[in-house]
């Protein structure tokens, strides 16, 4: 800030400038989320702008009727049995990849986030074919481990991130003062590591939360998550209980990635890194 105050008028102008063209992309992308929001409120089964009233009986719909609490319930299940079995996998794979000594560590970190990489659809039909073979289609198992597949990337990587720069020096004198094993874990290890643990959790979470297409392909009737209940809905009936269920998402969804920037920042507390 002291340098700011010291720029030149030019220098000051182009930095003006280039956050003015950061706040109009900022706004072209989160313009159509917006608009819909509103729509929520509107006292007529029509999208359609000027609204000729407020009303709040989509969301009484919402949260009301027994097709959307239904899903509700189902993806919140879903969501967190992924969150735990991908937080647990995701986990212990960032530490063993962590290992100065571990081998292939390239080709096994990219087989690991390859779920990020390969186009959705793709996993989808890959996995609908292998679970049509084993015969867990049309289960919460099948869904929860496919969920988990797409999920456990998101671990890995935050829990990874979190371990770049971690003083294995600490670990190795736990050790050497007679810690076991699980003691020098628990009392040294997931303390440093636990923001990234609970970063990747959240977006486990979100992952599975929000997946509607491996979902459309793997889960039966009994297992209508949300995300697909909505896209059900906009293909059979359009109604406003869509855009309130979105918004819903909309707002959890912000606070989740409030809560995941706050534990980065209190992570980069913990390693003397200065917030930025």
């Amino acid at each position: 800030m002291a340098a700011f105050a010291y720029a030149s008028p030019v220098e000051k102008g182009w930095h003006y400038l280039h956050r003015l063209i950061c706040a109009a992309v900022l706004l072209f992308l989160i313009a159509p989320i917006l608009v819909i929001v509103p729509l929520s409120f509107n006292s007529v089964p029509f999208f359609t702008y000027p609204m000729p009233g407020l009303s709040l009986r989509w969301y009484e719909e919402f949260f009301l009727t027994s097709r959307w609490q239904g899903a509700l319930q189902n993806s919140l299940f879903v969501a967190l049995s992924v969150t735990l079995l991908s937080t647990t996998l995701g986990t212990l794979a960032a530490l063993g990849l962590s290992r100065p000594n571990f081998p292939c560590r390239t080709a096994v970190m990219s087989l690991l986030i390859s779920p990020m990489i390969v186009p959705v659809v793709i996993t989808a039909v890959a996995v609908y074919f292998f679970y049509a073979d084993i015969g867990v289609l049309n289960s919460y198992i099948g869904l929860i481990l496919a969920h988990t597949t797409l999920a456990t990337p998101f671990v890995v990587i935050a829990v990874t991130a979190t371990l770049i720069g971690f003083d294995h020096s600490l670990t190795r004198a736990a050790a050497g003062l007679g810690g076991a094993p699980i003691t020098v874990f628990f009392k040294v290890t997931l303390p440093l590591i636990l923001p990234g643990m609970i970063s990747g959790a959240l977006f486990a979470f979100l992952t599975s939360f929000d997946e509607v297409v491996v979902a459309l392909f793997v889960a039966g009737p009994g297992q209508r998550t949300l995300p697909r209940v909505m896209f059900s809905g906009i293909r059979e009936e359009i109604s406003p209980t869509i855009i309130a269920a979105a918004t819903v998402l909309i707002l959890f969804s912000i606070g989740m990635l409030t809560a995941v920037e706050l534990l980065r920042r209190r992570s980069q507390r913990l390693r003397g890194i200065p917030n930025r």
